[in-house]
């Protein structure tokens, strides 16, 4: 268990520093802005849709490690999906990082990395903030989206 905790670490820790999509879309059909007040975290997702399709997903900003990767990963698991299953995949993703007794989702692939969170209930926020700012896109939220 404690190899698997550690690789764990291991790809949030390339991920915070790497981020993958860390960039605005110029084109971009839609973006929302995200910020976490509890920790500083301040983020924009940008959308580029195709009819249902995410065409194409990015973010930018700064914030924490765990922000940061959730981020770098949501992004990578989004694009090329509908936005039906973007909203399987949000309700299965805040499910496993807020409920002490979810099980492994194997649907999330690389973001059960996340997972562990749950045991950090301040740090919950940080890896949803991300989820929370897209929900905000797609919807056409105007103003900043907080974690409060």
């Amino acid at each position: 268990m404690a190899d698997l905790r550690e690789l764990y670490q291991e790809v949030i820790f390339d991920h915070s520093k790497r981020p993958r999509n860390f960039h605005p879309i110029v084109d971009a059909s839609r973006k929302a802005q995200g910020f976490n007040p509890l920790c500083g975290d301040k983020l924009t997702v940008y959308l580029k849709l195709n009819g249902d399709l995410i065409e194409d997903v990015s973010f930018e900003g700064c914030g924490c490690a765990i922000s940061t990767a959730s981020a770098s990963l949501m992004t990578e698991t989004l694009k090329g999906k509908s936005v039906q299953e973007v909203q399987h995949l949000f309700e299965a993703f805040h499910h496993a990082v807020t409920d002490d007794h979810a099980s492994a989702h194997d649907e999330l692939g690389k973001l059960q990395v996340l997972c562990g969170v749950r045991e950090f209930p301040a740090r919950v926020k940080c890896a949803t903030l991300a989820w929370h700012t897209l929900q905000a896109a797609l919807r056409e939220k105007q103003g900043t989206v907080s974690t409060e």
